[in-house]
């Protein structure tokens, strides 16, 4: 009965189910640990926030460029500011505002974008403080550069003239004529009465979309050994009903007696009449003369 395996085409269909369950199992396992190495991180990043706020600042020398080791580090400046941004669109306490960002001019010529604190509401330049004026030094958290688009921030581009909708090099190299630090600090107490603003985590460190986005693929991949399995279940079963029902005799038999299309019997077939030529005397009508002789 089961001799059908044999067949060419059940070769086929038993070498593909044996590659691609295990290729989905694979394939399901990747995610998997994809999603585990996020919640590492995600675990670590929230360690060493805590441990960062705890520590003495660095010079900003020490701590660039930016990366996950070094990004929420306390780090302290000095220098002037100079030109001030408002950064709208920003929700701090699930309330709508706008940072305050201020550039200082370091000794070095370059300038350090600070987040001097947020404001509510919309962007409003005359409810902005001034900042302070002479030399400063700041302390704060560090913080790499924005990525339009990722984290809440906006993408969005034709902003009013003294706004920037991104915190970053790119973006405020086209709005002052200086160099700018591939980075930025966001002070640890709001400046003239300002909320300060929270250092975020590093990207690619939290439990964001992405992250349920593996926990998501692995789910899919795993369901997809099950679908193979209940398929190949399923063509052999009908497989094994088909030759069952051969050898009972039950399956329909097929009848030529008719040729196809033409919905008529043969020649000579019980039915058909046959030509006047072909017919005996006997059944040939008779013949009588006409009344005039001819």
């Amino acid at each position: 009965m089961y001799r059908f395996l044999l067949t060419p085409r059940w070769w086929g269909i038993n070498v593909f189910v044996l590659l691609a369950i295990p290729f989905c199992i694979f394939m399901g396992s990747w995610q998997l640990g994809r999603f585990e190495d996020r919640v590492d991180d995600h675990r670590t990043a929230e360690a060493q926030a805590t441990s960062n706020r705890h520590e003495a600042a660095r010079p900003l020398a020490e701590l660039l460029p930016v990366n996950k080791a070094t990004v929420g580090k306390q780090t302290t400046a000095t220098g002037r500011y100079d030109r001030q941004l408002l950064v709208p669109d920003r929700t701090l306490d699930d309330r709508r505002g706008s940072y305050v960002l201020t550039l200082l001019r370091t000794d070095s010529g370059r300038a350090l974008p600070v987040v001097r604190g947020w404001l509510p509401g919309e962007p409003d330049p005359a409810k902005v403080p001034a900042p302070p004026t002479g030399e400063v030094t700041v302390t704060g958290a560090l913080q790499a550069s924005e990525t339009p688009g990722s984290n809440g921030v906006s993408a969005r581009g034709g902003l009013p003239a003294g706004q920037t909708a991104v915190i970053s090099a790119a973006s405020l190299v086209n709005l002052v004529p200086y160099d700018v630090y591939d980075a930025w600090v966001t002070l640890n107490k709001g400046d003239s009465g300002m909320t300060a603003v929270p250092a975020s985590a590093a990207q690619d460190t939290g439990l964001d979309l992405k992250a349920f986005q593996n926990l998501g693929y692995t789910a899919e991949w795993f369901a997809f050994v099950g679908f193979v399995i209940f398929m190949w279940f399923r063509l052999f079963r009908r497989e094994v009903e088909f030759v069952r029902d051969a050898e009972l005799g039950l399956l329909p038999e097929e009848h030529g007696d008719e040729k196809p299309g033409s919905g008529q019997p043969e020649s000579g077939q019980p039915g058909q009449e046959k030509p006047e030529a072909e017919k005996p005397e006997a059944e040939k009508p008779e013949q009588r003369p006409s009344p005039s002789g001819v």
